[in-house]
């Protein structure tokens, strides 16, 4: 009985890590899909500001001129 008692807690042990190891896995790939998400808004917001002040500067140009 304690060769299976000691394969049974081996496998659980096992499988508590995997399933450890697939949850840190997963959190990881969110966490990078997060950063990139805000990092393509960053530069959507960047982008947006230099349009912005491109259009306000050449708006300005044709009242001085």
């Amino acid at each position: 009985m304690g060769l299976m008692d000691d394969a049974k807690d081996a496998a659980e042990a096992t499988g508590k890590k995997v399933g450890e190891w697939a949850d840190d896995t997963k959190e990881r790939i969110s966490d990078k899909v997060d950063e990139v998400k805000a990092d393509a808004d960053v530069k959507a917001a960047e982008a947006h500001r230099d349009s912005v002040e491109k259009k306000n500067e050449y708006k300005e140009d044709l009242r001085q001129s």
